[in-house]
């Protein structure tokens, strides 16, 4: 169990993990979650603080407050995302957005899609250093990517756990998805919906994938990425149809992706025609002619083959 926890997994993996996590954090309070800033014209009677908002406590959300914790987030998360300083802006960033995101799940509604990226922030800095293109093996890496995986399989299954607590059998056979079309579906989803049955085979299929969803670590590496296609896949159909992101989610679940062979920073060079390799690479000489021979020490080595000025070549 210990080995399969912390698979060693090259460096470059952590580094460009790295970069999108805390990429999506900057993104996150700009696209996905600026309301929470609208929180502070609520009474703060109607602050409601999450367990672990009255474990730590944390204080109730001011103008003031939100906004240092806004600023302060997004300039650290960017930061962050270079890979300097990885445990001391990984810790600043993971206590920042934890408490961001309990701001924004204290009143009433709490989302499961970011459970798997609150992991990803806490073990991120347990990591160590990594740089882009490393193909060095890190057991700490594996271990931080294995315990995101974790968790990004956990929320599906513990979705279908809720599901089935709390929904039972009638979750199935019920009419969950048509209410969910009718309040935010698309005309793909009202075309589906016209199919006699489709919602309910939906419905059996969800929660069927998603008690079954454990089985990717099971899977060899080839299917395992297929699998993990599949999950993009589902939700790219949940976003057609229903408009509901989880974008949280699919950050975190590039856990499962060999992200160091993304470099669109090498690809942009070389698309330029600047790609340093290259660059450092002799053209070869033109057929026919004589390679350069250069003074020094490249002439001591040629020994009785270099010609020697003013000495014929001949007997």
């Amino acid at each position: 169990m210990s080995r399969w926890l912390t698979e060693a997994v090259p460096r470059g993996r952590i580094a460009a993990f790295r970069t999108v996590i805390y990429l999506f954090v900057a993104a996150d309070l700009v696209i996905f979650t600026p309301w929470v800033r609208t929180r502070v014209s609520v009474p703060g009677e109607l602050y409601q603080p999450l367990l672990v908002g009255r474990l730590l406590p944390l204080p109730t959300p001011t103008p003031a407050l939100v906004a240092v914790i806004f600023w302060s987030l997004l300039l650290l998360a960017v930061l962050a995302a270079t890979g300097r300083a990885p445990r001391l802006l990984g810790w600043a960033v993971c206590a920042l957005y934890l408490q961001w995101m309990i701001i924004a799940m204290s009143y009433g509604k709490v989302d499961h899609d970011r459970f798997g990226l609150l992991v990803a922030l806490a073990v991120l800095p347990t990591a160590g250093r990594a740089r882009h293109g490393d193909t060095t093996r890190t057991e700490a890496g594996g271990w931080a990517l294995r315990v995101t995986q974790i968790a990004v399989i956990c929320t599906y299954f513990l979705a279908a756990f809720a599901k089935l607590r709390f929904g039972g059998l009638d979750w199935l056979t019920g009419s969950v998805l048509a209410r969910a079309i009718i309040r935010r579906g698309t005309d793909l989803a009202d075309l589906i919906a016209q199919v006699p049955h489709l919602l309910i085979v939906a419905q059996f299929g969800i929660v069927a994938f998603e008690l079954l969803s454990p089985a990717v670590f099971l899977l060899p590496a080839r299917w395992r990425l297929a699998m993990v296609g599949f999950f993009y896949s589902f939700h790219v159909v949940t976003i057609a149809t229903i408009t509901i992101s989880f974008a949280p989610h699919l950050a975190a679940m590039t856990s499962f992706l060999p992200l160091e062979r993304v470099r669109p920073v090498v690809w942009t060079r070389r698309l330029l025609g600047r790609d340093p390799a290259a660059a450092e690479t002799p053209a070869p000489a033109p057929l026919g002619d004589p390679a350069p021979v250069r003074a020094g020490a490249d002439v001591a080595a040629l020994g009785d083959q270099a010609p020697v000025v003013g000495r014929p070549a001949g007997p």
